[in-house]
């Protein structure tokens, strides 16, 4: 099997959709050995951040030299991203071979794996494989029946943003959302806590009580400087911390880092403050508020969801403060766009929109015809490449572009941006 040929087998389990429930899973990683026994892990649910959260655990646990795993989704550019080890893909003959070895065993099953619970079976025998020390794990949807839930205890599980998402298989209500979230929570592990309302904490921390798992909450973090290089912020007795990321979600997200760093701690994991700080000054993440390019300022966001695009309407109140806005936006038609779009349209100036490469897009036509309520000019463009040209030249110099609304076209921005100024 070559790499192509893994993609493909990958990817064609696409139509089974996601299924709720861990017995394929487990089923699966039993046929080959339980790989995900034998390594510890770092464990990450919630609705917005986990991505980025992720990445600063990652880069925080390798600056304190330990040979880290990464499991994230969805991708940007490669496939490949999804399973890293001290920011290094997976690469291409080693995802093809571990493929090969996982379906042998994938296809003498009677009920054959989903697509994402194949490539959960391919990082943990990557890492495992690899000598990872330790993993930090994204969950793909939920926590409690999500694939990656089949680990045992975590060394740390981390509890981020809750907002509404995916409620069909979640829940109506953020309290539900958040008890499906709370599932990663097991008995030996230790709990980092986002800075959350009372009455969501309370359900974490009823579920963390229940299996005597100690419970480490965010403290607030207090920006204290902030360019588009980056900001600087407190946070409790840590002072003058620097993180490379923008937005004030990111402080939060960057709190809740430093909880889990302590909790790690009382699991015997050695982070100085050193490390600490070295870690979250490197940390990168891409299509999250991301600036690609100067003169018009062109701003990339993985935004998707009424919390995630209430988090960019307050970086366009702090970073582009009475700068003229174009808008590149696509979505998916599942989402709850029209609420989306209503926070954000007070402070566009125009929109450019376009549907992202992906079944589940809606279509560019029906989207700008949505966008035309808002009384503000709308163009509606057949691809990516076209949509930024056209919100370059629609934009002024002292303008700013910022292209949102789905993380399946922000790869395809990147690109068509990076590509524009070569």
């Amino acid at each position: 099997m070559n790499y192509e040929q893994a993609l493909s087998y990958i990817h064609s389990t696409t139509w089974r959709g996601s299924i709720p429930g861990l017995s394929r899973t487990r089923e699966l990683l039993s046929r080959m050995g339980n790989p995900h026994e034998k390594l510890k892990f770092v464990h990450v649910a919630g609705t917005n951040g986990k991505g980025s959260t992720c990445a600063m655990l990652s880069s925080v646990l390798q600056a304190a030299g330990y040979r880290t795993g990464l499991y994230i989704s969805p991708f940007i550019h490669r496939f490949n991203e999804r399973m890293q080890i001290n920011g290094e893909d997976i690469a291409d003959d080693i995802l093809a071979e571990i493929t090969a070895f996982v379906q042998v065993h994938a296809e003498q099953m009677q009920e054959h794996p989903t697509e994402f619970e194949l490539v959960t079976a391919i990082a943990m025998e990557f890492f495992l494989r690899q000598g990872c020390d330790i993993v930090v794990l994204e969950v793909g949807l939920g926590g409690r029946l999500d694939s990656t839930n089949v680990i045992p205890a975590p060394e740390l599980a981390v509890i981020c943003s809750i907002d509404f998402d995916h409620m069909q298989q979640l829940g109506s209500s953020l309290e539900e959302i958040a008890a499906e979230k709370a599932g990663i929570i097991k008995p030996g592990c230790e709990v980092a806590l986002y800075p959350l309302a009372a009455h969501l904490a309370q359900v974490f921390e009823k579920k963390a009580a229940a299996c005597n798992a100690p419970v480490h909450p965010a403290l607030d973090a207090i920006g204290t400087g902030r360019s588009l290089d980056g900001q600087f912020f407190d946070c409790g007795a840590r002072k003058k911390l620097f993180l490379p990321l923008l937005g004030a979600y990111q402080l939060k997200n960057a709190a809740t880092v430093l909880a889990a760093v302590d909790a790690l701690r009382t699991k015997g994991w050695q982070i100085t403050e050193r490390h600490l700080r070295q870690g979250l000054g490197a940390v990168r993440w891409q299509g999250r508020f991301e600036l690609l390019r100067l003169d018009p300022l062109f701003f990339v966001d993985g935004g998707h969801n009424p919390q995630g695009i209430a988090a960019l309407s307050q970086n366009l109140r702090e970073y582009l403060r009475g700068k003229s806005i174009t808008a590149l936006t696509g979505v998916m038609a599942d989402k709850d766009f029209d609420a989306m779009y209503r926070t954000i349209a007070p402070q566009i100036d125009r929109f450019v929109a376009v549907a992202p490469d992906i079944a589940r897009a809606l279509p560019a036509a029906a989207l700008a015809g949505m966008l035309a309520q808002f009384g503000k000019p709308v163009t509606a463009c057949g691809s990516v490449a076209q949509s930024v040209e056209e919100a370059l030249a629609q934009t002024p110099q002292d303008g700013a572009v910022v292209a949102f609304g789905s993380l399946y076209m922000v790869g395809d921005i990147r690109q068509a941006v990076l590509s524009a100024d070569e």
